[in-house]
């Protein structure tokens, strides 16, 4: 699913200029429509998921995600191409909030970090892989070529989802059992129950509890945004164009190299011992970015970066599941890429207009200082609220 999405992010502005004859504002659109459609969604997957089923949705998502992508055949004018753009974004809110959901259930509790790291570490592979095969697929501009392959990417998608096995834990508590337990009455134990009418409100679609770390995580994804939307400009404005997929690579690698290391400090130790050495190691990253003249430079700050990175991704998503009650985890999910993909919609958007007014240069030094005001988010809205609530004598797991 996230390799599709990276080979349409990287092609489809270039289909758009080459085939739609669409103007630069309609090829952004192309990425912001997506994200657009995938935020406004969000607001309700996580319920959804919580409420039906995680496998449910997440089938109802993929098969509509592969229906989206078999419409872009039939997209021929700008208007209709941006219409499925919107209802893929949709979908891939709902897929992507079930998936994640899906997987945080198949890993056992005390080894959530590691198995969330590995999860995510498949995205970041996706994220190598999917800018140089968009790439390739539409090198010789035929749209059909490029619809085919993602068709089928996504029809594999649908298939290895339908091929998932919950595993029904002892203690787990889903959507089943809290319908249950709301029928049996407000003496049913180990469920939260209102005794009332349920309202709709902000925490029907929010989990509140996993806002403060999806606030850190939204602040990380604004700065991230300047690397996949404009560092290929970066490269070629310092004369180095050669050096963009081979930045990506190396950034992946390592975050890869360093994903088993990771997932087992969050599992053992605090979570602060990932967060200041991962958001520090990014802003560095970012600073020598911009400040890089040659290709060595870029790669020494994709390592740097890549470690960081690879910190901070997985940690965050962890906490959100962590910090939430177990029969609300698609809505915490949900609230995570929620805030996520708004950072780096937004981020898109405020970078190009930094870089458009100044340089790449001030952007990437921009987007190197905004990771550091994360540490002041994060330590009043997580660290020091944990510390008040650590339970005396848990040793090296309290928070």
């Amino acid at each position: 699913m996230f390799l599709t999405f990276y080979i349409l992010a990287t092609a489809f502005p270039l289909y758009v200029k080459d085939s739609l004859h669409g103007n630069e504002q309609q090829m952004g659109l192309a990425i912001t429509i997506y994200v657009i459609g995938g935020v406004l969604l969000r607001l309700f997957s996580g319920q959804w998921v919580d409420r039906f089923g995680k496998k449910k949705m997440a089938v109802i998502g993929m098969i509509v995600f592969l229906a989206a992508c078999l419409a872009y055949f039939g997209a021929k004018g700008i208007l209709l191409f941006l219409i499925v753009r919107f209802v893929h974004g949709m979908s891939y809110a709902v897929a992507s909030t079930a998936t994640s959901t899906a997987a945080s259930a198949m890993i056992p509790d005390s080894r959530q970090g590691e198995g969330m790291g590995y999860f995510s570490m498949f995205m970041s592979i996706a994220m190598v892989i999917g800018p140089a095969l968009g790439l390739f697929l539409w090198k010789d501009k035929n749209v059909n070529v490029l619809l085919l392959g993602v068709a089928v990417i996504a029809a594999l998608s649908l298939l290895f989802t339908l091929l998932i096995k919950l595993p029904r834990r002892e203690g787990a508590v889903d959507s089943s059992s809290v319908a249950e337990t709301e029928a049996a009455g407000p003496e049913t134990s180990g469920v939260p129950v209102s005794t009332g009418k349920k309202r709709l409100g902000l925490s029907q679609f929010i989990e509140p509890k996993a806002v403060p770390i999806s606030l850190v995580g939204f602040i990380l994804a604004f700065s991230y945004s300047s690397l996949s939307g404009f560092m290929s400009s970066f490269t070629a404005e310092i004369h180095q164009t050669k050096v963009t997929s081979y930045f990506f690579v190396v950034f992946a690698v390592m975050i890869v190299a360093f994903r088993p290391v990771i997932g087992k400090i969050f599992d053992r130790y605090k979570e602060h011992y990932l967060y200041y050495p991962g958001i520090v190691l990014f802003a560095v990253g970012m600073v020598v970015m911009s400040q890089a003249h040659s290709a060595a430079m870029v790669l020494i700050s994709g390592v740097v970066m890549g470690i960081g990175y690879g910190a901070l991704l997985p940690c965050f998503q962890a906490l959100a599941l962590k910090l939430s009650p177990a029969h609300r985890r698609g809505s915490a999910n949900g609230t995570f890429f929620l805030l996520f993909d708004l950072g780096y919609g937004l981020g898109s958007y405020f970078m190009g207009m930094i870089a458009s007014y100044s340089d790449y240069r001030v952007m990437y030094l921009v987007a190197g200082l905004i990771p550091l005001l994360s540490v002041a988010v994060y330590y009043i809205l997580h660290h020091r609220h944990a510390a008040k609530h650590a339970v005396p004598g848990q040793g090296a797991k309290a928070v």
